[in-house]
């Protein structure tokens, strides 16, 4: 009697903690489910708030002319876009011939350049090219310290020149200087340095021009050499991105940062006060990352993230939509989700809170995996914000989460060149069978496939089939270096002379 009792019990224990165990199991499903519904309430927002439907676009783009025609009006007349005057008023055709030099400086390295032209025939015979680190101590020293250190690496360029490369009896080395830093631009050679960026910070630069900056320099070295072009990399790329296709119109630059230029004719222009250029074109730095709209998607992520960043209240367009953004806007949503959600535990991984540590090569890669299990998304949340273990629906909602934030991105930058075309009336079906090809440069583009394929996508989406047919983005891989030599080129003090 005594062991049926004991038997009774056990039994009576073992399904009492079976029981238990099932309350917990259901319990667990339950906050998971919970949790997981949470999630998906975020995604779903999320959804709602970056919707770019295709009216919405086209209010932006006409708000983008708007703002284009306010900026060419007067530089007071309130416009988000500068629209500066670049001086710019001749591209390369492909005749240019001669020997030619660039100089680009727009960060903590810089390029040395020599291209040798051949004219129609021939075309680039021949390039060269060196990059130089700029060491940290120049980079907050004094501005003689800088141009030196730059121009004695010139010189040791120039040293180099081998016989492929001629230059005619009694002429002047000639040098187009891409300096991607703002600058009140004066002439085709001159400009005054407004602001350094990027880790600069000379201060007995600032409302000098750069250009005599550099000539004192070269000169204190016994260079011979004449900076006849100045000009900033999207310029830069516009001009390389003319000289291989007389149809390029406009460039974009679609990486860390993002801008745009474009040809314009000189009388539709009323803040110019000078005589008109004889081509009747002139090139116009739009410095469109400052693009301001009622219609832009703005949220609470952007504007965190703008209110955080070191230029508040500027540059909005840009933070939408290039790549120095794109990954830390998706890690403001992780984080949301994570805080909300707790889908990578119970605890917010502390990695996850810190700013612009997911950089968007990281959300490309994630973006881009194909492999059936997102392994390439586990490592990257693993390597990146130190999270492990994370089950496939959480790593699926991750790459939906980058695929929300870039496609808003790629459409946002299509609205932009659309609005381009339709200031410059390229933006319906032409009469005459013309072609429209922007230059593009930029990793962001070059890179993120997903980014540019709905770009494009986008801009057909907007231009209409026919429209379309006649417009093409062209990648311009580094233009903006071989862009300066053919701009030098372009505003040489011997054309008409003869080259041979």
């Amino acid at each position: 009697m005594g062991k049926v009792a004991l038997y009774t019990t056990a039994a009576v224990c073992a399904a009492a903690a079976a029981c238990a165990v099932a309350v917990v199991v259901v319990r667990r499903r339950k906050e998971l489910a919970g949790r997981r519904a949470r999630a998906l309430g975020v995604i779903e927002e999320l959804e709602g708030i970056f919707a770019t439907p295709i009216e919405r676009l086209r209010l932006i783009a006409d708000e983008m002319v708007e703002e284009m025609q306010r900026g060419l009006t007067s530089d007071l007349a309130g416009s988000s876009l500068k629209m500066i005057l670049s001086y710019v008023d001749k591209l390369p055709t492909g005749d240019e011939k001669g020997l030619f030099y660039a100089l680009d400086l727009g960060g903590t390295n810089f390029r040395v350049l020599r291209v040798q032209l051949g004219g129609r025939e021939a075309r680039l015979v021949k390039q060269e090219y060196e990059e130089v680190s700029i060491p940290p101590h120049i980079m907050v020293g004094g501005s003689i310290e800088l141009f030196d250190f730059i121009a004695s690496a010139l010189a040791n360029f120039v040293a180099t020149e081998g016989e492929d490369f001629h230059l005619p009896e009694g002429r002047q080395r000639e040098l187009g200087f891409t300096f991607s830093f703002p600058v009140k631009q004066t002439s085709i050679s001159s400009g005054n340095l407004i602001k350094w960026t990027k880790g600069f910070s000379i201060e007995d630069t600032v409302g000098k021009d750069v250009v005599a900056e550099l000539t004192k320099a070269m000169e204190r070295q016994g260079l011979d050499m004449r900076v006849t072009a100045l000009v900033n990399d999207t310029i830069g790329t516009l001009a390389g991105g003319r000289y291989g296709d007389q149809d390029v119109v406009a460039a974009v630059i679609l990486g860390t940062g993002t801008n745009a230029a474009y040809v314009e004719h000189a009388n539709a222009i009323p803040k110019w006060d000078g005589l008109l250029p004889s081509s009747g074109k002139m090139v116009i730095n739009m410095e469109w990352g400052n693009f301001r709209s009622k219609d832009l998607p703005i949220t609470d992520y952007d504007r965190s993230l703008d209110f955080e960043s070191l230029n508040p209240g500027e540059q909005i367009y840009e933070k939408m939509i290039s790549g120095m953004y794109l990954g830390e806007i998706v890690r403001r949503v992780l984080l949301r989700i994570a805080q909300e959600a707790s889908i990578f535990g119970e605890v917010v991984p502390p990695r996850l809170e810190v700013p612009f540590i997911l950089r968007t090569p990281h959300m490309s890669a994630m973006h881009h995996d194909t492999s059936p299990d997102l392994k390439i998304v586990a490592a990257k949340l693993k390597d990146v914000l130190g999270i492990a273990n994370i089950p496939l629906q959480t790593r699926k909602m991750v790459v939906g989460v980058c695929d929300i934030v870039a496609k808003r991105g790629a459409r946002l930058a299509a609205a932009g060149i659309y609005g381009i075309l339709k200031k410059l009336g390229r933006d319906t079906v032409q009469t005459e069978k013309q072609k429209t090809v922007i230059a593009m440069d930029g990793g962001l583009y070059e890179h993120y496939s997903i980014f540019s394929e709905c770009l494009v996508d986008t801009l057909r989406e907007l231009l209409g089939e026919e429209a379309s047919s006649s417009v093409v983005i062209k990648l311009a891989n580094d233009g903006s270096g071989i862009g300066a030599a053919l701009l030098a080129a372009s505003h040489s003090q011997y054309l008409g002379f003869d080259e041979s």
